[in-house]
């Protein structure tokens, strides 16, 4: 097991007609000996480029991968000692599990093959495949064939394990037991991993940290729980999150905000966050709003709102709201309520903002000026 280094990575495609596309813009990050890094971010971020690179199927533009502090940019894959498990599985159609798991140690190693099947054997075992180590990958189910995969990747005890998007073509159910499974696999096996992903509920559950990409460039990496909690900028914060975040675009007055749908009070620290600027985005969570029907408005954190649309989820309820009630096609921000909450579309409610959950971002750059406070008896400061 070792530590993986990306150091400034880059890499650039030249089309055709000799225009340059940047997929990945210096990329630097350090993942510990043993860490599960998730690499997360929207469709053609450079999530899985990157992972390329690593692994040696795609050329680097320019910096530099280090494994156990060797520098590995001009090694062919073979020679990286690093698996690799893809979203297709790729098996091959006409071996058998066994000699799916075995093929690579045979052509890699100079291996007995006894000590290859001892390998596989256990390795089937600890996967849970092992009375189907004679079947072929067209009799097996979905969740088989990736446990099949997984295994293959395992045999091989490499120095670091690569995943892209290895869940990807499982359903929902059986892709929540399996996110289960590679955590514990993981933490068992102790190996360095980076797993690309879009979908954020497996970054949030999965990784020791993340590592959130946009457009190519790296916005923010930390644990899950900091990304959610403090997050570098608003594509972050709007990123990670389901409902997403609820962002107004707000004029700076002094101690307060003013905007077309409310306004709202700034305590003396978000004021000195805020500094010189004259304009911010102004941001809270669905689960951060609290809503109180036949409530009345005692605050100035407090405010009058109509549900517009109701969306049951058993557990809790995603409630759109609306400062416009008579709009035929109102701006609407979300909040989330218990699932034993009764609230209905035409509702009138009172919402409140608290001031300890707010965030707050620049409009031109994005950057975060403040973030919510997580130590939340400290956050109802006195107004000035």
């Amino acid at each position: 097991m070792a530590e993986l280094t990306l150091d400034g990575v880059t890499k650039v495609f030249t089309e055709d007609d000799g225009n340059e596309i940047v997929a990945v813009d210096e990329v630097s990050v350090d993942i510990q000996d043993g860490e599960f890094l998730v690499l997360v971010g929207p469709s053609g971020c450079g999530k899985s480029t990157t992972l390329r690179m690593v692994a040696g199927l795609e050329s680097i533009t320019s910096g530099e991968i280090r494994l156990a502090g060797n520098r590995i940019n001009d090694k062919p894959p073979a020679e990286r000692d690093i698996a690799m498990v893809f979203q297709s599985y790729a098996l091959y159609p006409h071996m058998t599990v066994a000699e799916n798991m075995s093929f690579g140690l045979e052509e890699s190693t100079e291996m007995a093959d006894d000590e290859i099947s001892r390998i596989v054997d256990e390795t089937t075992e600890m996967m849970g495949i092992s009375d189907l180590r004679e079947r072929k990958p067209a009799d097996l189910s979905g969740g088989q064939q990736q446990r099949v995969a997984l295994g293959r990747a395992i045999v091989r005890d490499p120095e670091a394990f690569l995943m892209d998007e290895p869940l990807s073509n499982l359903d929902a159910k059986l892709r929540a037991t399996m996110r289960t499974e590679l955590q514990r696999l993981q933490e068992e096996l102790g190996v360095t991993t980076i797993y690309v992903t879009h979908d954020q509920t497996e970054a949030m559950t999965m990784g020791d940290r993340i590592a959130i990409l946009d457009g190519g460039v790296l916005q923010q990496v930390g644990t899950p729980l900091e990304c959610y909690h403090t997050p570098n900028n608003e594509f972050v914060a709007g990123f990670i999150g389901d409902p997403s975040m609820n962002f107004f675009e707000m004029d700076v007055d002094r101690n307060q905000l003013l905007g077309d749908l409310f306004e709202y009070p700034l305590t003396p620290a978000q004021q000195e966050s805020v500094d010189e600027a004259r304009e911010v985005t102004f941001g809270i969570r669905p689960e951060d709003i609290d809503i109180e029907v036949d409530g009345t408005v005692d605050s100035e954190f407090e405010f009058e709102v109509t549900v517009d649309v109701v969306e049951p989820r058993g557990d809790e309820n995603t409630i759109h709201l609306t400062f416009d009630r008579d709009v035929d096609d109102p701006e609407t921000f979300t909040a989330t309520v218990s699932g034993l909450r009764q609230l209905q579309a035409g509702d009138a409610v009172v919402a409140t903002f608290p001031p300890e959950a707010i965030h707050l971002f620049d409009v031109d750059s994005g950057a975060a000026l403040h973030n919510r406070s997580l130590d939340v008896p400290e956050a109802t400061e006195q107004l000035v």
